[in-house]
């Protein structure tokens, strides 16, 4: 398997779901691609649902992951200090979880390879040790931010499922800290480095934005809440004023039938749930999370680790293998 370089895959929390949906996902991919190196520990791997030795190869340079990919998973091997328990998540494995998303992230910046995919992570653990991101995406803008991008900055998560695209401009954010975490930089931060990612990324040449209201029915003109009057529809008029197609505030509750979603390339979603929600319903096992406005491509499954599970050879690994294509494809279109 030749061409284009490999895709990284970050192993995520070995304790997880992670290395079973890895193993599953190049079960899948292994004759038609992508291919992919994984950046991880072997042993996790090994003693994963469906794994055996002789379908991992370790291997010294991503150089060698194309030529091995359709027999044996390759995996840069960067260990763990110690052994872990399928479903006991344990701090004593932050550092090599760390470790594996930031060797991933390095191999991108280098151009070695097309992109990072990661399986999941849980937080308290890495929190547990001393982490200070409130998860991936905002990890990913650290690691990268010395590094020149043309454009808008991020990182903003996209969620993707079926023709849905939603973008956030909250993220893990408790639900009654939203509104004074929303402001009109917020919004129009979001929406560039959205219609910026979907020409980039997605090839819309001319992308649609609708913006979705905080309030019920968009704040029924200031009488369920004002801001919609006095911080989201401010933003539309600024994204319109610098040249985005974007429209709203809409009430949240009708953005995403067909109809409506055939009208917009993207969704730009005020908090998690508003955004999550409607990606789980189209396509709960399909979705993918990918972090725009990087001068890498990263994408990911958009599910957790899975601890009630893992281990147990239960895990379906669609969601990783729909990650894996679309960061594939974003690659493609970027270097297109």
């Amino acid at each position: 398997m030749t061409g284009s370089p490999p895709l990284a895959l970050s192993l995520g929390d070995p304790a997880g779901i992670g290395p079973e949906i890895v193993v599953k996902a190049w079960t899948a991919l292994r004759h038609e691609g992508p291919a992919f190196v994984v950046v991880g520990d072997h042993d996790a791997l090994a003693s994963a649902p469906g794994a055996g030795a002789t379908l991992l190869r370790r291997i010294v340079s991503v150089d060698e992951a194309a030529a091995v990919f359709p027999d044996a998973l390759p995996i840069l091997d960067l260990p763990l200090r110690a052994p872990v328990v399928a479903g006991q998540p344990s701090a004593t494995a932050a550092a090599a979880i760390i470790q594996w998303i930031e060797t991933a992230v390095g191999l991108a910046l280098s151009g070695a390879v097309a992109g990072v995919v990661t399986a999941p992570i849980a937080k308290a653990p890495l929190y547990e040790a001393g982490f200070k991101f409130p998860g991936h995406t905002e990890f990913l803008g650290e690691l990268t931010a010395a590094t020149a991008f043309d454009g808008a900055r991020g990182p903003i998560m996209m969620l993707t499922a079926a023709d849905l695209r939603v973008a956030l401009v909250t993220v893990h954010e408790p639900l009654a800290k939203v509104p004074g975490k929303l402001s009109v930089e917020a919004i129009v931060n979001a929406g560039l480095v959205t219609a910026q990612a979907l020409r980039r990324d997605f090839g819309v040449a001319g992308p649609r934005l609708a913006v979705a209201g905080l309030n019920p029915h968009a704040g029924e003109s200031g009488s369920l809440g004002r801001e919609e009057i006095e911080i989201v529809a401010p933003a539309v008029a600024v994204l319109k004023d610098l040249g985005v197609d974007a429209s709203g505030p809409f009430p949240a509750d009708s953005l995403f039938p067909p109809e409506m979603r055939a009208r917009h390339d993207a969704v730009v979603c005020l908090y998690h749930d508003q955004a999550l929600i409607p990606v789980k319903m189209l396509d709960f096992w399909g979705g993918v999370n990918v972090t725009l406005g990087l001068p890498i491509v990263r994408t990911s499954p958009d599910h957790g680790t899975g601890f009630d599970i893992a281990g147990r050879g239960l895990a379906r690994p669609d969601s990783l293998i729909a990650a894996l294509r679309l960061a594939r494809d974003i690659a493609g279109t970027r270097a297109g």
